[in-house]
């Protein structure tokens, strides 16, 4: 596990703490849910941006077999 130094200014370190005591957690816990959310999200731009790439190079293939069925025709 990495450590992590984080520098918060007061109007943004407070109602974190707020936040987490509000849900029955740790300032540090929240950070790290928070944390997870970002990365999740992330991940699945990524994934997604791929599966778009994947479907065009698809698509693409599908459009030169047409092409080429179309030559043989």
């Amino acid at each position: 596990m990495s450590a992590l130094t984080l520098r918060l200014p007061d109007q943004k370190h407070q109602p974190q703490k707020e936040q987490a005591k509000s849900k029955g957690m740790t300032a540090k816990h929240l950070l790290d849910e928070v944390t997870a959310l970002i990365l999740a999200e992330f991940d699945l731009k990524t994934q997604f941006v791929r599966v778009q790439r994947a479907l065009d190079k698809t698509q693409r293939g599908l459009e030169l077999l047409e092409k080429a069925n179309k030559l043989t025709c």
